[in-house]
């Protein structure tokens, strides 16, 4: 026979859990609805066929995939995809990090300076990209302007094909520098002065002291920085469907706007090859964070 004392304790247990529940109950249903039923609705369609109007028309098991890898023209999306997030994660990676550290000087303004810097963070990627696209402008562009005052030729900086992806990529490192810069100020303004110090005694100082001490003592918000980056330029849309619409000639067409073409773009519903194309991107990302966790995190410094 159960004690009182044993009984109070076990409604109070299942109370409490209750409680838990009616707490977790709202992001499960969001988490539900708008992640893991679409999750699970992409992985069905990837093995479906789709009529005209984008209706599932049966199964086909791997058809969409075997498709997918067999196409020219995904095998050069998966090109323009990685080289996307190649010229877009290190640079603004790169830069921001420069600029945290001259700011981290004693100089005249260094608060206007550091909003300036931070200012990109503030635009959304559609306000950026018309901005990008005024500056690309091959007849009235701020940018064929001064070259013009130079004496040099306009440039198709959103025409020419071998010019485009680069173009999109500048633009696209701008937008995350200002991100980019915040987090790594946060992380320079919190290094621990008694380290610091000790090294300036020791008699490093300049770039000694940036490369041995700074480096290693800001590298997790590096990798923070690297893994949250990576995943952005995977996914990155606003700015190419603005500025270029995935060409010339499909030169800027990475995975994500191709997925959008084949399920939205000019009147196509094509909901099974594209959602074949976003289990390609889920695996893609998941690859990618997993070789940066089991790589890089072992040269994270945690203080």
């Amino acid at each position: 026979m159960s004690s009182p004392v044993a009984s109070t304790v076990g409604a109070e247990g299942r109370r409490e859990r209750w409680i838990a529940i009616g707490y977790l109950l709202p992001a499960l249903i969001v988490f539900g609805l708008f992640i893991f039923w679409p999750l699970v609705k992409s992985i069905l369609l990837s093995v479906q066929g789709t009529d005209i109007l984008g209706n599932p028309s049966g199964f086909v098991g791997a058809v969409n995939y075997t498709r997918l890898f067999s196409d020219p023209d995904f095998l050069q999306v998966l090109w323009v995809t990685f080289a996307f997030t190649v010229l877009t994660v290190i640079p603004s990676i790169a830069i921001a990090l420069l600029i945290a550290l001259l700011l981290q000087g004693r100089i005249r303004g260094v608060r206007f300076f550091r909003t300036a810097f931070a200012l990109p963070f503030a635009f959304s990627v559609a306000t950026a990209s018309v901005i990008f696209g005024v500056l690309f402008n091959p007849a009235s562009g701020v940018l064929n302007g001064i070259l013009s005052h130079l004496g040099i030729d306009k440039v198709q900086w959103l025409t020419n094909p071998d010019l485009a992806l680069w173009s999109v990529s500048g633009a696209t490192v701008w937008m995350q520098i200002g991100y980019n810069l915040l987090v790594l100020s946060a992380g320079l303004g919190a290094l621990p002065e008694d380290i610091l110090e000790a090294a300036r005694l020791d008699g490093a100082s300049g770039l000694r002291l940036q490369r041995s001490i700074v480096m290693p003592l800001l590298t997790p918000q590096l990798f923070f920085l690297v893994v949250v980056g990576t995943i952005h330029s995977l996914q990155s849309f606003g700015q190419i469907k603005i500025l270029t619409v995935g060409g010339p000639e499909d030169r800027t067409t990475t995975l994500v706007y191709s997925i959008y073409e084949q399920a939205f773009a000019n009147n196509n519903s094509n909901y099974g090859y594209a959602s074949a194309q976003a289990m390609v991107l889920l695996v893609i990302v998941l690859i990618i964070t997993a070789l940066q966790f089991g790589v890089l995190e072992r040269k994270v410094f945690y203080r």
